[in-house]
C-alpha cells in the first residue's frame, strides 16, 4: 500500500481556502480561479513526486515554511491573472508578495537550526522563488515593457538549454552572491509592482534587476563552460569485459576452444603448462592459461593419461 503523504494534500487544501477567501473579499474571475487551482495541483503533484523520490513520508519543519510560501505565491498568481480582466488590488498583491519574500529568509534558517537541510527542500525553495519572480515579471511587463519578462524567464531558459547542452546541468559550487541576486529579484519586482516610484526610477530598478541576473547567470555559465573544457580529456579506452574471445586450452589440445572475457585477469598457470596469448579483435591481447592441464598433472603424479584425452 503506498504511503500517504499529507504535506502536499495539506498545501492543496490551504490553497483552496486562500482562493476562496480572495473570492469572497476582493473577488476572483474564472481565469484567476483556474490559474490558482492549476498552480496548486501542479505544486501538489510535484511535491508528492519529490517526497517519493527522496523516500520521505512527510515534510520537514523548513519544508512546511516553504509550503506556506508556495500557497502565498498561488494567491499572487491568481491576483496577477485576474488583473488581465480588471484592476487588481495592488496593496493586497504587494502585501502577500512581501510576506512570501520575508518567509524566504526563514525556511533556510529553520532547516539549519533543526538539522533538516535536504536536497528536496533546497529544490522546493528554488522553484517557489523562480515562479514568484516569473509571476511578478508578468504583472509588471504591461506597464514597463515586454523586456521585463526576461527576468522571470531566464531561469527557465537556462533549464531548457540544459536539456540541449548537458554540460549546463553540472553541479555548481555554493555561492552567496547567487542567493543575494535571487532574493533581490523579488524585492525589486515588488517595488516596481507597487508603483511607488516615478516611471524613470521604476525602469532603472528593473534594469538593475536584469543586469544583476545576467551577471549571476553569466558567471555560472562561464564556470560550467570552463569545467566542460577541462574535462574533455577522457581516459584511454579500456578493453571491454564482455567481449567474447576464443582461446586454446593448452598446446596439446589446441583444437579445443573456450570462450573467455577480454580484459579479465588470468589466473596463475600451473607448472609445466604454457599460457596462450591471442589478439581480441583490436583490443589488448589476452593471456589465458589452460583451464585443466591434464598432461602436466598426470606427469607430476606418475599416472597414465589415456590417449584420447590429449586429442
Amino acid at each position: 500500500m503506498p504511503t500517504v503523504r499529507s504535506g502536499p494534500v495539506i498545501g492543496l487544501t490551504a490553497q483552496l481556502v486562500v482562493l476562496a477567501v480572495l473570492a469572497a473579499t476582493v473577488g476572483l474571475t474564472a481565469a484567476g480561479w483556474l490559474a490558482g487551482l492549476g498552480y496548486a495541483a501542479v505544486t501538489c503533484l510535484a511535491l508528492s513526486r519529490g517526497l517519493r523520490r527522496a523516500g520521505a513520508s512527510r515534510l520537514g519543519p523548513a519544508d512546511r515554511v516553504t509550503l506556506t510560501r508556495a500557497v502565498l505565491v498561488g494567491a499572487v498568481t491568481a491576483l496577477v491573472v485576474d488583473s488581465f480582466d480588471r484592476p487588481t488590488p495592488v496593496g493586497l498583491l504587494v502585501t502577500v508578495t512581501a510576506v512570501a519574500l520575508l518567509l524566504d529568509a526563514v525556511d533556510g534558517q529553520v532547516a539549519r537550526r533543526t538539522g533538516t537541510v535536504s536536497a528536496l527542500g533546497a529544490r522546493f525553495d528554488m522553484e517557489v522563488d523562480a515562479f514568484l519572480i516569473l509571476v511578478l515579471s508578468v504583472y509588471v511587463a504591461p506597464a514597463a515593457g515586454g523586456w521585463v519578462l526576461a527576468i522571470g524567464l531566464m531561469r527557465y531558459v537556462f533549464v531548457a538549454a540544459s536539456a540541449v547542452l548537458p554540460w549546463l546541468g553540472g553541479s555548481l559550487p555554493p555561492r552567496l552572491w547567487r542567493k543575494v541576486v535571487a532574493a533581490a529579484q523579488g524585492v525589486l519586482l515588488a517595488v516596481a509592482a507597487a508603483g511607488v516610484l516615478p516611471r524613470p526610477w521604476t525602469t532603472l530598478v528593473l534594469v538593475a534587476a536584469l543586469a544583476l541576473l545576467i551577471e549571476s547567470f553569466g558567471r555560472d555559465v562561464a564556470w560550467l563552460w570552463r569545467r566542460r573544457s577541462t574535462s574533455r580529456r577522457q581516459p584511454a579506452a579500456r578493453p571491454r569485459f564482455d567481449t567474447p574471445v576464443a582461446v586454446a586450452l593448452d598446446p596439446v589440445s589446441a583444437g579445443r576452444m573456450v570462450t573467455g572475457r577480454a580484459g579479465a585477469t588470468p589466473p596463475a598457470h600451473a607448472p609445466g603448462t604454457t599460457p596462450v596469448a591471442l589478439p581480441t579483435g583490436g583490443q589488448t591481447p589476452v593471456t589465458v592459461p589452460p583451464l585443466l592441464p591434464v598432461p602436466a598433472m598426470a606427469t607430476l603424479s606418475g599416472a597414465t593419461v589415456p590417449a584420447h584425452w590429449t586429442r
